[in-house]
């Protein structure tokens, strides 16, 4: 199992989770989303990205993107976008263009929504399965992925917790996507970082 940590806005959470014992395969950035409290300025995001990374793969995370914020982020140092509400087509664009490894999401409010990753098979390299709730952290019922093969890479995220048996999850993904759940008061909490890294190094033993 792997993990990404999502919605790191500052330098000092960043530096923690890279400088951890085990530090996560991915971390997220909010870059063009301003109604979640998680979104950070072009300024800030070009500075966090500048920091060694080592094996840590960065994430643009990416709602609806424009060519205006796609063009003022294309030379950070970004490996993935996640791409939120992107039709195929416009995906394959972004990919070709912009050359990064796109992480397609696939918003699930009801079991017929899961279906919809068949559309990005071809075109991204990881599915992302999330809720309907974007920056809320809202849950959706995991029992819809059972149906779904293991065959490509897939993500899941909302509402997982900090402190949840994560092996539960190893049936339907390969990567867990985790945000609110490390926050205490709105802000990441280092304590909660790190009982789920740990966590998550015990999946791999």
């Amino acid at each position: 199992m792997e993990s990404k940590i999502c919605g790191v806005k500052d330098i000092c959470t960043l530096s923690y989770i890279l400088n951890h014992k085990f530090p996560p395969k991915f971390i997220g950035f909010i870059t063009n989303y301003p109604k979640s409290k998680r979104n950070v300025k072009i300024q800030t995001l070009k500075a966090l990205t500048k920091n060694k990374r080592f094996s840590v793969n960065y994430v643009s995370v990416l709602v609806n993107p424009d060519d205006k914020i796609l063009e003022k982020i294309k030379n950070f140092n970004f490996n993935y976008y996640q791409l939120y509400d992107v039709k195929p087509s416009r995906t394959y664009f972004i990919k070709k263009k912009y050359k990064k490894k796109i992480i397609s999401v696939i918003t699930i409010k009801k079991a017929s929504d899961v279906k919809k990753y068949k559309l990005y098979l071809k075109i991204a390299d990881i599915i992302l399965f999330d809720s309907k709730g974007y920056e809320k952290s809202i849950g959706f019922n995991h029992s819809y992925l059972k149906g779904v093969p293991r065959s490509f890479k897939s993500m899941l995220a909302g509402n997982i917790k900090f402190n949840d048996k994560l092996d539960k999850f190893s049936k339907i993904t390969d990567i867990i996507d985790i945000s609110g759940s490390l926050e205490t008061s709105g802000k990441k909490d280092i304590s909660k970082i790190d009982i789920f890294l740990k966590n998550i190094k015990k999946l791999k033993k």
